[in-house]
């Protein structure tokens, strides 16, 4: 954080690069992330201040651990909202993703996407099947222009495919 904007390598966004690469480490390790969405503008601005005009670098390193102490509380009770990952979710999450892909490529409308779904789920074991015909239509759905890049849809194929969907 102190370093990368020192240099400015870009033209812009040299701190917000900054504060994304101080994440780098963290998340490697299995930490959770750090965000300054609490941090008072006036405080991060001194520090930086501090750091740009006096070389000193405490007063951002006390913002940075003060800073990362309320990420962890605000990451913690989040994850525990959220619970635990869906291990089935997690053993067909590229199958699961492969279908809606498939079946929005192939501007399939409802009939045929059931078809389709349950084609896939006959090569399944016969006990994962009922979940994984639940789960796709589902993710179907909810497809919207906000989660379908976790897909790879293109906007231009996603709309193409709505219009034979509803």
């Amino acid at each position: 954080m102190v370093h990368l904007p020192y240099l400015q390598p870009f033209v812009i966004v040299n701190k917000r690069v900054s504060r994304l690469a101080a994440n780098i480490p963290l998340i490697k390790r299995n930490l959770c992330p750090l965000s300054f969405v609490d941090v008072p503008q006036s405080l991060y601005i001194s520090a930086l201040l501090g750091v740009y005009e006096r070389h000193r670098t405490e007063l951002l390193r006390d913002v940075f651990v003060w800073a990362y102490k309320r990420s962890c509380a605000r990451y913690s009770a989040v994850r525990q909202s959220l619970g635990d990952p869906d291990p089935f979710r997690l053993q067909y999450r590229e199958k699961i993703a492969e279908v809606v892909a498939h079946v929005v490529r192939q501007k399939m409308n409802k009939a045929q996407a059931v078809h389709h779904i349950q084609q896939v789920a006959q090569q399944m074991e016969a006990l994962h099947r009922p979940r994984f015909i639940e789960v796709v239509e589902t993710q179907l759905l909810h497809l919207h222009e906000g989660n379908m890049a976790r897909y790879r849809l293109r906007p231009s194929e996603f709309r193409q495919w709505l219009e034979t969907w509803q």
